[in-house]
This record gives structure tokens, C-alpha cells and sequence, in this order.
């Protein structure tokens, strides 16, 4: 998939990680002091598809907030493109996240007297970009999710798959690149679950990164690669993930 350049999502060409994260911990002072994150390392390759699974309170939502910049590690180092994000500032670091992070959460917060071309305009709105050409852009992604047909809906007359497509389409408009899921079918029944996972698919085979976290097996399993979280630990099947060192999954399977 290529944004309105004509440039392909996938990043990286040359092979380098996206994501890299070593060593990064995270702790909120006490008292009691709350050790969120131990020492964790991971490598997230452009095009990867990475299912992150674990349990309430395993520090998931900790770890998808410093990955989409929405906080800071405690020590470690964390390289988004390359780039060591610890020496960005405030205003750089929302200018990275608005332009290369897409997110998709487990409410879909719609504005409810939005149209559904008009809240996924928006996100292009608050990324500070162009005026011209926002709603031909949100009306693009729309289609991407198959949903150009209801693109003038309000969201309650949507249905709650639609909503979560709305909500994708939104964090694709900007053509981000990397995408953070978290809990995306939290909120769906299994039919509708299953379609969104299929969707989800269908974006990582046109490039997109995916990270979707998840305390679902079964939303897990359809990620090419799978970590777990537990008690502030990133392990895979084999033992504890070391940066650069996990395997390529398919669809389905499991670590050797």
C-alpha cells in the first residue's frame, strides 16, 4: 500500500528494525514503588506483524504506551526509525507519533455527530497537515476498509464492526506505517471479531506494522509473531526475547 505520494508504508528498506527496544524498563515511584516494565528488549522489522498477549496487570498498557510515545521509559534505550527517541522533545515526539503511529483501541472513540468520513478526516485535522485533499483522503481509507458505502453515517447507526473499521481507518489515513492495536476486538462478538482479524490481515500483507496487543489467545495467534507479557517480563515460547532474536511465525503457528 502506498500513501498519497505514491510512497510505500513499509519503512526500513534496508533491513533495520522500526521498533527496537533494549533493556527499556519502567517504574513509578512509590509507595509503594511499582516496577511496570524489567528489563525488556525487542526488534519489530517493517512489515512485521507482532501479537503482544498477556493477562491484566502484566504491564501490556505500559509497554504500548512508551511504544506509541505516549511515555518514557524509565532507563533504556528505545530507537523508532533509527532515531533514539530520548533525545526528542515533547513537541518532536508528537510530531513522530502524529505522522508515523496509527492507533486502534478497544473503544472506538467516534465523535457521535461526526460522520464517519468526518471523524477519520479529523485525525488528519489534529496531525496538523494540509488542508487540501483531507476529505479525498479520508474517503481513500474508508474504501481500504471497506466501508466507503456508509462513509456519511453517523456512528450510531453504525454497527460495533463498523465502528471498529471507522476507528482503523482513522489510524490509516495518515499512512503511518506502524500501527498499535490495543485490545482492537475487546468490544465485538466472535463473527465480528473474526472480520476485523481478517481485516487486520489484509493490512499487514499490504505493509503495514502491526502490533496488537491483546490478553486474547486466539487474537494472538493470528499476529506472524507472538511475545508474551507477565509480570513486567517480554518472554516467547523458547525463554526470555533477546533483541534481534525472534523468530518469524506464521499465521497460526507457534515457537519451536
Amino acid at each position: 500500500m502506498t500513501d498519497e505520494t505514491g510512497t510505500s508504508v513499509r519503512d526500513g528498506a534496508d533491513g533495520s528494525p522500526v521498533i527496537r527496544l533494549v533493556d527499556v524498563t519502567k517504574t513509578y515511584p512509590g509507595p509503594p514503588e511499582v516496577r511496570a516494565l524489567r528489563p525488556c528488549s525487542l526488534a519489530v522489522q517493517p512489515g512485521d506483524y507482532l501479537g503482544i498477549v498477556g493477562p491484566s496487570g502484566s504491564g501490556k498498557s505500559t509497554l504500548l504506551n512508551i511504544l506509541g510515545l505516549l511515555d518514557r521509559p524509565t532507563t533504556g534505550v528505545y530507537e523508532f526509525d533509527g532515531v533514539d527517541v530520548a533525545g526528542l522533545t515533547d513537541a518532536d515526539r508528537t510530531r513522530l507519533r502524529g505522522s508515523r503511529i496509527g492507533f486502534v483501541f478497544q473503544s472506538f472513540h467516534l465523535l457521535p455527530h461526526r460522520t464517519a468520513v468526518e471523524n477519520v478526516e479529523l485525525a488528519l485535522v489534529y496531525g496538523g497537515g494540509p488542508r487540501a485533499g483531507r476529505r479525498e483522503a479520508a474517503l481513500r481509507a474508508l474504501a481500504d476498509v471497506g466501508l466507503d458505502h456508509r462513509a456519511h453515517a453517523l456512528p450510531s447507526t453504525l454497527s460495533g464492526g463498523e465502528q471498529q473499521r471507522v476507528a482503523v481507518a482513522r489510524a490509516l489515513v495518515g499512512s503511518p506505517g506502524v500501527v498499535l492495536c490495543d485490545e482492537p476486538t475487546g468490544n465485538l462478538d466472535s463473527a465480528t471479531t473474526e472480520r476485523v482479524l481478517d481485516l487486520l490481515d489484509r493490512l499487514n500483507d499490504d505493509g503495514y506494522t502491526l502490533l496488537v496487543i491483546t490478553h486474547e489467545e486466539a487474537v494472538a495467534a493470528r499476529a506472524r509473531r507472538r511475545v508474551r507479557v507477565h509480570d513486567g517480563t517480554l518472554t516467547v515460547d523458547g525463554g526470555t526475547l533477546i533483541v534481534d532474536g525472534g523468530v518469524l511465525l506464521p499465521r497460526g503457528g507457534s515457537a519451536a
